[in-house]
């Protein structure tokens, strides 16, 4: 397939049916929240369906800033604030298994290419 025929098969149709209007908050400080208000194709708020709070912040790292985002549980922005240092640190600790994972998965196969480059081959034997 050629680079047309890639372009060709992306969908760019936005789905009217999942809109939202987003609002940022922060405090400056720690992180921010979006919040995700659901509205009609008119832009009228769409009352069928509920708001969607997402938080964001960023730790440094010896790499440079490590963002961390993640869904918050709350219907309101007060709960969305209560939720968000649960949330965050969860979300951190989610990261960091990953991480592990990530660098297990890159050792092993690290050992594996080892391992053949390890093995000498006579011929004729």
């Amino acid at each position: 397939m050629n680079g047309q025929e890639q372009i060709q098969n992306i969908n760019f149709v936005i789905d009217k049916d999942t809109l939202y209007r987003e609002e940022s908050i922060t405090d400056l400080k720690v992180g921010s929240i979006r919040r995700l208000i659901p509205i009609k194709t008119d832009g009228s708020g769409d009352d069928a369906r509920t708001e969607v709070f997402i938080g964001h912040t960023q730790l440094m790292s010896p790499e440079g800033p490590l963002p961390i985002q993640s869904e918050l549980t709350a219907k309101t922005i007060g709960e969305a604030i209560e939720v968000f240092p649960a949330t965050m640190k969860q979300a951190l600790q989610e990261m960091i298994v990953k991480m592990q994972e990530m660098q297990k998965q890159q050792q092993t196969q690290q050992q594996m290419q080892q391992k053949d480059e390890s093995r000498i081959i006579v011929p004729g034997r």
